[in-house]
């Protein structure tokens, strides 16, 4: 696995920059990159999360961030399948960080956004845990 210590995309990372993006493009983004992105960030601000669990969820989360990647978010309808393919291998990567509270943290924030989102939506991102 490639060792995420250096990842150029850890340094895009902040708090108030991650929630900036997911107030304006929450819903452009869709509900599976948001509620992914929110399972990153709640496992990540757990204590018991080890490092390199950190240092993996700080490269995905920072590439969601980051104005440069491989399709730009502003790309309609595509726009963040990148985001999703890297969020993806970081959910797999340190799935056993997330526990019950940060799904039910993950869930709360979603839907606040998006309403009540019926159980299937959550359930294709939950499978890959």
């Amino acid at each position: 696995m490639k060792d995420f210590k250096d990842n150029k995309y850890k340094n895009e990372f902040s708090e108030s920059k991650f929630w900036a993006k997911l107030n304006k493009f929450a819903k452009k983004a869709g509900v599976k990159v948001v509620y992914t992105a929110l399972l990153m960030f709640y496992a990540y601000r757990k204590k018991s999360t080890p490092t390199w669990a950190k240092n993996i969820i700080l490269g995905c989360l920072g590439y969601l961030l980051s104005p440069i990647d491989a399709i730009p978010d502003l790309t309609p309808l595509i726009g963040f399948t990148d985001d999703l393919g890297v969020l993806a291998f970081g959910l797999t990567a340190i799935a056993f960080c997330i526990d019950k509270e940060v799904k039910t943290s993950a869930r709360q924030k979603v839907n606040k956004w998006f309403g009540d989102i019926d159980e299937k939506d959550f359930k294709e991102v939950d499978d890959k845990l």
